[in-house]
């Protein structure tokens, strides 16, 4: 019994109740003035339902009184774009009248029938309910009161669902709309692919210098030593929180420009940090390395910090070349390092996996792994 009238406690079936009286408030006007061509609202709605934006207030309309706690409720929002979507709307006009109309006067008539029973229960016979005709008042009357109150509830029940089923038919999105919002779903789970990449390869690269300086600073027991490191730590942490507010800009403002982002223009900061952590590190840049796009560059500047961040975690201080070569529309990146005891896997960790991710997402690629007594990172990406 309480699942029965479950429909009667949610708001949604009153705002469809709504959207069904709606159409009869024009009907009813019109018939007001010209009761002899009820055929007439019918007939208007056929040019209005042509008109493109006609098809968005239906959409604005149905969503709010339909669908109202449905977050993805199938129903569009946008113009009419094509003459199908253009037809589809004035079906559904067309379709939300007739069922306005039959909704309107089950859901009027219905209690009337069921007051009119009770009367003709207890008292004399009610006037203005044709259904009733000339019934004479009996107290067997009452035994009927709840069967017009039954189907009163199917009908704001049922007709609130169908109207629903077929706003999400006639105004649902159509294949282009479809696929809009496919590509916008993917951009958006790309965003956020991207914004984890860059958490981890910035915070993670400032974590690993802190602790590598903090660890050498303590073995050292060297005052100027000491201080260098917390000059450095400072100096990388520094560059942590830039860019930490970046990426949560990003998250704040989804449109802002990713320029602001770091580029290949600013190794310069990742070498340093890197020697300042005791690596020897010796770079070498061939080629135009301005004309590198600014996607592609900042790419390759978190392939690089990634790289070093691992030579400083899994190797230490140790001997590192870095090349970064901009030949024949490809942007060549190289890090190698001496191979340690711990020699991680091609597989194993994020950072070694966002570097191939990173790299096939630009159309190119990335090799991990031993090579020749090095752990040798190696990635390129197209630059046109």
């Amino acid at each position: 019994m309480a699942r029965f009238l479950r429909p009667l406690l949610r708001g949604t079936t009153y705002t469809r109740l709504v959207h069904l009286w709606v159409p009869m408030l024009v009907v009813g006007l019109w018939l007001f003035v010209d009761p002899s061509t009820p055929w007439v609202p019918a007939l208007v709605l056929i040019p209005v339902g042509l008109i493109p934006s006609v098809r968005r207030g239906e959409g604005v309309q149905a969503r709010l009184l339909l669908t109202p706690s449905e977050e993805d409720s199938g129903i569009s929002e946008t113009p009419s774009a094509t003459w199908r979507d253009r037809w589809r709307t004035v079906l559904w006009l067309e379709a939300r009248m007739i069922l306005g109309v039959a909704g309107s006067f089950a859901t009027v008539w219905l209690p009337l029938i069921a007051f009119g029973l009770g009367q003709l229960a207890t008292g004399p016979a009610p006037g203005g309910i044709p259904v009733l005709g000339t019934a004479r008042p009996h107290w067997a009357y009452a035994l009927l009161i709840p069967l017009p109150l039954i189907a009163f509830y199917g009908a704001v029940v049922g007709f609130g669902e169908l109207v629903t089923v077929l706003a999400r038919r006639l105004l649902g999105l159509s294949a282009a709309e479809r696929l809009a919002a496919l590509e916008e779903r993917t951009e958006q789970l790309l965003e956020r692919t991207r914004i984890a990449r860059e958490l981890h390869d910035s915070i993670g690269h400032a974590l690993t210098v802190a602790v590598v300086q903090a660890g050498a600073a303590r073995a050292a027991g060297n005052a100027q030593f000491t201080e260098r490191a917390l000059a450095a730590i400072e100096e990388t942490g520094r560059s942590a929180l830039e860019d930490l507010e970046r990426v949560l800009g990003v998250l704040r403002e989804s449109r802002q420009p990713a320029s602001g982002r770091p580029t290949l223009a600013d190794a310069d900061r990742l070498l340093e940090s890197a020697r300042a952590s005791g690596a020897q590190v010796d770079a070498e840049v061939a080629g135009p390395l301005e004309t590198v796009p600014g996607p592609v560059s900042r790419e390759g500047y978190r392939i690089l910090q990634e790289a070093l961040t691992n030579v400083l975690r899994h190797a230490g201080a140790v001997p590192v070349r870095v090349r970064v070569t901009v030949a024949d529309g490809v942007l060549a990146l190289e890090i190698r390092n001496a191979l340690t005891a711990a020699i991680p896997g091609p597989g194993r960790g994020s950072g070694l996996r966002g570097i191939r991710e990173r790299a096939a997402l630009l159309g190119g690629s990335a090799r991990t792994g031993p090579d020749e007594g090095d752990w040798h990172v190696h990635a390129e990406l197209p630059v046109r």
